[in-house]
């Protein structure tokens, strides 16, 4: 069993499909409205997809491997979002004419151009460059170029970060790092990839031993509780007030 039916499956319980509490990981669009539907009726990871990788480079960057880099991205769909950011504008240039020439031999060359369209490219100062790497907070975010270890330093918004060109982002997406389920359009300012984290609970509790403190967080909680016209919530904190219950 696969796709949006599965999901709603694991969802509600179907036999033999058991009811799931969590149902995670990566889907195309069907499967993505599906969580996005389901979700309150169990939890879900995050909603992703379509795919990003920003490039980040200097002008020592390889166009060779950035645009083999940014095709990589490109091939995923048509919606796929490939984006260079660098502080040359020669780059630039030179990253078009190579991808221009791998395209030419590429099988997928057709939902490649497609998903290139979507792209682009910025060509800014060092510190406005990063401002923009830190404000798309892509999906994936590969370091070119001779900085990549300053940049590590001062970047922390995206879903998993490739360090030099010596990595490829496609390394993620067949194996290396902990997880390829990662937040897109935006999310990872705010969210992370898939990992143990979203199948763990985080409840709280609260116990108060009698005394003055307890006496104290009561009537505190009385008083807001009468500005808000809640006079049940004030009647019950201060039954804890000792000697007032």
């Amino acid at each position: 069993v696969g796709g949006a039916q599965a999901v709603a499956a694991m969802a509600y319980g179907v036999p033999p499909v058991p009811r799931c509490d969590v149902v995670v990981g990566p889907g195309n669009q069907w499967v993505t409205a599906a969580k996005l539907l389901l979700s309150g009726v169990v939890g879900i990871d995050l909603l992703a997809g379509p795919s990003e990788l920003a490039v980040l480079s200097d002008e020592a960057g390889d166009p060779v491997l950035i645009a083999a880099d940014l095709l990589a991205q490109a091939e995923h769909d048509e919606a796929a979002l490939p984006v260079l950011i660098t502080t040359s504008a020669e780059l630039v240039t030179s990253v078009e004419d190579e991808l221009a020439r791998q395209l030419a031999d590429l099988p997928t060359a057709t939902i490649a151009l497609a998903g290139l369209k979507n792209g682009f490219a910025v060509v800014a100062p060092e510190d406005e460059a990063l401002r923009c790497c830190e404000q798309l907070a892509p999906e994936h975010l590969q370091l070119h170029g001779s900085r990549v270890e300053e940049w590590e330093r001062r970047l922390d918004t995206f879903g998993s970060v490739f360090v030099d060109e010596s990595v490829a982002e496609v390394f993620g997406d067949y194996g290396a790092g902990p997880n390829h389920t990662l937040p897109t359009g935006g999310t990872a300012r705010f969210t992370g990839g898939l990992s143990v984290f979203s199948f763990l609970r985080r409840p709280t509790w609260l116990r108060l031993e009698p005394g003055p403190e307890r006496d104290l967080v009561a009537r505190d909680a009385a008083s807001l509780a009468r500005m808000e016209g809640l006079e049940a919530h004030a009647r019950a904190a201060e039954m804890r007030v000792d000697g007032e219950g």
